[in-house]
């Protein structure tokens, strides 16, 4: 089987840029954040570093786990900094 060499997604980057942010923002761990979306801690590392795909079940199980809808895990970084500035307001 071949690895797949290709860099990340433009998508993947976004999920793994907000799954980090949401998380410190909330102050959770990785094995927290990984516990509340019934994950392994390893692979919300994995996630977070663009290692790995994610499924759509896995967004909404993450998307429940931070109290966010599944489009503020895609959404662009400006976008989701907008968003949190306007609720620190």
């Amino acid at each position: 089987m071949e690895k797949n060499d290709q860099p990340a997604g433009e998508a993947r980057r976004r999920v793994a840029e907000n799954l980090w942010r949401l998380r410190k923002e909330r102050g959770l761990s990785q094995e927290a954040m990984a516990e509340l979306a019934d994950f392994h801690r390893t692979y919300v590392s994995q996630l977070e570093r663009c290692i790995t795909n994610i499924s759509l079940d896995g967004l909404e199980r993450l998307a429940r786990a931070l109290n966010v809808d599944v489009p503020d895990l895609l959404a662009s970084l400006e976008a989701a900094e907008e968003t949190a500035d306007r609720h620190r307001q």
